[in-house]
């Protein structure tokens, strides 16, 4: 009559909300980073090399928290990490080849694939 869950997917359950809890805080916490103005802050310097302007860092500040908020939503979990995606994506781009650090890319990259692969398993779920 009633249906109970085997205790595999209620471990599937916590691991998957525990995982898109630690996105979420991750990058909450890295987007919220990048508001203070500071001229000495190290996301002011980054982004002041990038020269698109100072915008950008507030925009991808947005984004970040904002797709870190999505990811908690179950609705919105594929949107926020799309959006999260994207943005390791384009960070890993901006680093290597406008900043000239290829090496200091590979942060954002192992994000990228970090998110890829929990989107991955997800979907297969």
């Amino acid at each position: 009559m009633f249906e109970h869950g085997t205790s595999s997917e209620s471990r599937n359950v916590i691991l998957d909300w525990t995982l898109r809890g630690g996105i979420a805080v991750a990058f909450v916490l890295f987007g919220l980073e990048k508001f203070p103005s500071s001229p000495e802050a190290m996301w002011v310097k980054m982004f002041q090399q990038i020269g698109i302007g100072q915008w950008f860092r507030y925009f991808t500040g947005v984004v970040e928290v904002l797709g870190g908020v999505l990811v908690l939503i179950p609705r919105t979990v594929t949107a926020g990490l799309a959006s999260l995606a994207c943005t390791m994506a384009g960070a890993a781009l901006i680093v290597a080849f406008v900043l000239g650090r290829p090496g200091d890319s590979v942060f954002p990259l192992l994000f990228l694939v970090a998110l890829s692969v929990f989107w991955l398993s997800r979907r297969r779920g």
